[in-house]
């Protein structure tokens, strides 16, 4: 069986609560297949609780949920400019530091370029880097480009990512620009090669894409990292690049949403999961990198010798940050809106 189909089953079985009767529920909203059962389990035990895990696709998604009026949720794992947006527009609540004792174990490398370094309102979760991937021998000439998604020959056996700014932010790269501009003409060209790329996709996808990659229905996919290295433990011969032009680093952070019914618990389960031993354990699984110090003495060598988890210099310095854009945010919208529309 997939490891995201046995994470599937054991989510289900989060969300049944596997018949514990207990007087506390931590509902969370995360990105799916994205902490190990068995550490949901422990701080289960560890806290007379049951966790209700629900899943999203997309910051966006995601987003659009929350700012329609969904509540009931007590730890939302976005990415950190959309924990920066939910910041500002006082969706998320201010952190009680005297509740979160680990996360003096958060990576000072990191905090460096994190968008909230004091942790204020966040605490960082798990690093990941976009890029593409291939099954070695499937496709000819593979190369560490964005260009790839112009390959007519694979037309029909491509994805990209689902995701607004991770897709318009391919193609900015791709051009030469930032990922993050707010130049009309930039985000207008950018749009229009991401429509020429649809041309070559079979869609645009968020989840699926791992699945298909392992078993030859994708030749190509835009992924995230993470997802990439779980597929290799079960695919032989693939590969993940980031491309040359540039490409996006991403941190799923922790937050807490204004209105949390179990604040608390939250606090209590973001600490628990910046545990060395528990990060090390969870990065382990699902295979991205949390900034945990302590953690990475903990982890197996072939691990910390890993590029794609712990890229090199020489390839983070190609890589950018996905930043909020506040008010400007509303040009990707529109831009993405008329990648969607497009034929």
């Amino acid at each position: 069986m997939k490891r995201w189909v046995l994470v599937g089953v054991a989510a289900l079985c989060l969300l049944a609560g596997c018949g514990r009767k207990t007087g506390k529920t931590l509902h969370v909203y995360t990105w799916a297949d994205y902490i190990k059962p068995e550490l949901v389990e422990r701080f289960e035990k560890e806290n007379a609780c049951r966790v209700v895990i629900d899943t999203f696709d997309s910051n966006e998604a995601m987003y659009a949920k929350i700012k329609a009026g969904a509540t009931g949720y007590d730890v939302i794992f976005p990415s950190s400019y959309m924990a920066r947006m939910l910041h500002d527009q006082d969706m998320i609540q201010a952190l009680d530091q005297s509740k979160l004792p680990n996360i003096a174990n958060v990576d000072a490398d990191y905090l460096r370029i994190a968008m909230d370094p004091r942790m204020t309102y966040s605490v960082p979760y798990m690093i990941s880097y976009a890029g593409l991937a291939t099954i070695e021998g499937k496709v000819k000439d593979f190369d560490a480009t964005w260009a790839m998604l112009d390959r007519k020959d694979l037309a029909g056996r491509m994805t990209m990512l689902n995701d607004m700014r991770e897709t318009i932010g391919a193609a900015l790269k791709f051009l030469g620009y930032s990922l993050n501009t707010v130049d009309e003409k930039q985000l207008q060209e950018a749009r229009d090669v991401v429509i020429r790329w649809k041309k070559n996709l079979a869609k645009f996808e968020a989840e699926q894409y791992k699945t298909g990659l392992a078993s030859g229905e994708f030749l190509v996919v835009h992924g995230y990292s993470g997802d990439i290295l779980q597929v290799a433990e079960e695919a032989e011969g693939v590969r993940f690049v980031q491309p040359r032009e540039g490409f996006s680093v991403a941190c799923d952070d922790m937050v807490i949403p204004v209105g949390a019914p179990q604040p608390d618990l939250a606090h209590a389960f973001i600490n628990f999961l910046h545990d060395p031993q528990v990060a090390a354990e969870n990065t382990e699984f699902i295979m991205y990198a949390c900034p945990n110090s302590p953690s990475y003495a903990l982890l197996p060598e072939e691990l910390r010798n890993d590029p794609v988890l712990f890229p090199s210099p020489e390839v983070r310095v190609k890589g950018e940050v996905i930043e909020d854009l506040g008010a400007k945010n509303d040009l990707y919208i529109r831009i993405w809106d008329e990648i969607k529309g497009a034929e």
